[in-house]
C-alpha cells in the first residue's frame, strides 16, 4: 500500500524532497482551502519557479518546538501511547503521494497531527472548529498510510488543548485524490492553475514588468460576472448602511445598546488625528518633498463592452 523512505537527514534534504510530489501540508493549499496559499502559489514552488522555503518565524519555531509536547499531553488526555514512525511514507499506487506524519498510535490504525494555535482562536476550537486544511491533511495521510482514523491535536498556549477524531471517508479521500491527481497532472505538464483570491502579491510580484502593448483576452464571462458582483456589492453596502443607520436611530443619544440574544453595539466619539497633506504641500514645500515617497503599482480597471 505505501512504500517507506528514510527521513530526510538535513533540512536542504527535506525542501528537495518536498518538490518530488504532493505531501499532507499541500493538500489544503490544492484544494482551495489553505487561507495561506493557493493552487498557483503551490504550482510555482513546485515547478522550482519560487522558493518553498518560507522564512522561519516564531510561530513556526514553535510550532516545531511545540510538536512533543502536543504529542505527551494528548497521552496525557487520553491514555493512549504514541510514536515517532522513523520514516515518510509513499503510496504505492499513486507515487506523487507523499506524507511525513507527526506520530502514529501505538495499538491502532490511526495517526496523530500535532498543531498549535493563536491565543485568540480559542473560543472558535472550544465550538468544535477544525480548519478545512487541516481536514485536508489528515485525509491525505489517511489515503498515504490506509490508517482508519487521525486524531488532530491543538494546543493553544496557557488557554487551552482540543482534540479531534477524523475517520476514515472513502469518497472524501477519492475526490482529495482526484484533485491531487490533476494537480500533480499541472505541475508536470506546466499547466499553470487559476488564480484565486488571495494571490494579488503573487500576480504583483510575477508580472513586474509590463508590456504596453494589447493583447485578445478570452475573458468575456468572467467580465460579466465580475460586473454582476460588482452590483451585488454596491446592493450589499446599500443595505448595510441602512441597517447601520437604523440602529444609531435606536441608540440615540446613548453610546451603548444590547439586544435580547446578547448583541451589542455602541456607537461612541472617536478623536484621531491627520497630517493636513494639501495644507502642508502648500506651506512647506520642501518639506512635503523630502518626505514624499512615490510607489509604483498595476491597476487593474475593467470597462463595459457592447
Amino acid at each position: 500500500m505505501y512504500i517507506k523512505h528514510k527521513l530526510p537527514a538535513t533540512r536542504e534534504e527535506w525542501l528537495a524532497g518536498r518538490l518530488q510530489g504532493i505531501g499532507g501540508s499541500d493538500a489544503g493549499a490544492i484544494l482551495g482551502l489553505n487561507p495561506y496559499k493557493s493552487p498557483l502559489q503551490l504550482w510555482l514552488e513546485k515547478t522550482g519557479q519560487i522558493d518553498s522555503d518560507v522564512p522561519d518565524n516564531e510561530a513556526m519555531w514553535f510550532g516545531r518546538e511545540a510538536e512533543e509536547l502536543v504529542a505527551k499531553r494528548f497521552e496525557k488526555e487520553t491514555g493512549k501511547k504514541v510514536r515517532r514512525s522513523g520514516f515518510s511514507f509513499q503510496s504505492e499506487e499513486h507515487l506523487f503521494m507523499l506524507a511525513n506524519v507527526d506520530r502514529l498510535v501505538v495499538g491502532e490504525k490511526a495517526g496523530l497531527e500535532c498543531k498549535t494555535a493563536n491565543f485568540f482562536a480559542d473560543k472558535e476550537y472550544e465550538e468544535g472548529y477544525i480548519p478545512e486544511h487541516y481536514y485536508a491533511q489528515c485525509y491525505h495521510y489517511m489515503a498515504v498510510t490506509g490508517l482508519d482514523r487521525w486524531y488532530l491535536a491543538v494546543l493553544i498556549p496557557g488557554k487551552s488543548f482540543h482534540i479531534y477524531q477524523i475517520d476514515r471517508d472513502e469518497e472524501q479521500i477519492r475526490t482529495l485524490i482526484e484533485q491531487e491527481e490533476g494537480f500533480w497532472a499541472c505541475v508536470q505538464e506546466k499547466k499553470e492553475p487559476a488564480a484565486i483570491d488571495i494571490d494579488a502579491d503573487i500576480l504583483a510580484k510575477r508580472y513586474s514588468n509590463p508590456q504596453d502593448e494589447v493583447i485578445t483576452l478570452y475573458s468575456d464571462c468572467e467580465i460579466d460576472r465580475l460586473n454582476e458582483v460588482k452590483d451585488l456589492i454596491k446592493d450589499l453596502e446599500k443595505e448595510k448602511k441602512g441597517i447601520e443607520n437604523r440602529l444609531k436611530q435606536q441608540l440615540g443619544d446613548f453610546t451603548t445598546g444590547i439586544t435580547s440574544k446578547g448583541a451589542i453595539v455602541t456607537w461612541k466619539p472617536v478623536s484621531s488625528s491627520r497630517i493636513d497633506t494639501k495644507a502642508l504641500k502648500e506651506n512647506e514645500p520642501e518639506i512635503y518633498s523630502r518626505y514624499l515617497k512615490e510607489t509604483t503599482s498595476r491597476r487593474l480597471t475593467v470597462k463595459k463592452g457592447a
